[in-house]
């Protein structure tokens, strides 16, 4: 790893993934970026924007928290606390928090790009800012979205199975640590000294567990699909079959993920 303006680089990361036995792949079988970073950066501006609606429809209390955020279960919120019942009976009693149970599958991919305290935003993003490109630049666009949002959901599975079930969970933390797993395999794929990633994963993980608050269901299903992912993409065989092999061992992470959290909604249910 080599220190850089925006946190550290790992240079024979990107190096290895320029190689190509074919114009325009990279060593992993990815189309090569005509311009690197853009990805990442489309990803933060996505981040950005729902944090800014966020922000001018309440903050903490915007309804989009409600809407966006990872809730296993709905519950109905009232000014003396909360109790579980449908949308239906909560009408004119109070408001109704919607969750993964009651139909809202849409929370385990938004609760990602949901963020409401500026600390939390700005860490995630810096940290894609500085992981997002190099792994765009060594797995191909296509690769590194699929890493990404593998990572994402793979978090939000554990986050349903393991988190309190009227719990509200956001961030794009589970995606974040995944891309840290992705880099720490690739690192030692090349040969690379991983001991300062290594350092700042272990510091993470201390803060995961430190700091009350932080979701480690999340960034412990995100760091275990981050690292399943890289695995399929790095060490699928070279030749003509590799892209299949990847697309095969890509398909069977995402059906696990969701059959686990198909599993979570039935037990709720």
């Amino acid at each position: 790893m080599r220190d850089a303006a925006v946190g550290f680089h790992c240079p024979d990361c990107v190096a290895e993934g320029a190689r190509s036995t074919r114009s325009g792949r990279t060593a992993y079988g990815g189309l090569r970026p005509t311009k690197i970073g853009s990805t990442s950066i489309g990803l933060i501006a996505v981040n950005v924007a729902v944090w800014v609606a966020v922000l001018v429809t309440g903050g903490a209390a915007s309804r989009l928290v409600d809407l966006l955020a990872l809730r296993p279960n709905g519950l109905c919120a009232t000014g003396q606390g909360g109790f579980e019942v449908s949308a239906e009976r909560c009408d004119g009693v109070g408001t109704f928090l919607p969750g993964v149970v009651d139909g809202a599958l849409w929370q385990v991919l938004t609760s990602g790009f949901t963020h409401v305290q500026v600390l939390h935003i700005a860490f995630n993003m810096f940290a894609l800012y500085v992981l997002g490109p190099q792994l765009e630049a060594a797995l191909g666009r296509a690769r590194f979205l699929a890493l990404y949002f593998l990572s994402l959901l793979a978090g939000s599975a554990v986050v349903l199975w393991f988190a309190g079930e009227y719990q509200a969970t956001l961030g794009a933390s589970g995606a974040v640590y995944g891309l840290f797993a992705a880099l720490f395999v690739l690192a030692r794929k090349v040969g690379g000294d991983v001991r300062q990633l290594g350092i700042l994963i272990a510091v993470n993980v201390v803060i995961t567990f430190a700091v009350p608050g932080i979701s480690w269901q999340g960034h412990l299903g995100g760091f275990v699909g981050g690292l399943l992912v890289a695995l399929v993409l790095v060490y699928s065989p070279r030749g003509p079959r590799r892209t299949a092999y990847q697309l095969g061992g890509l398909t069977l992470i995402a059906v696990v993920v969701l059959a686990a959290t198909a599993a979570r909604v039935l037990v709720l249910a």
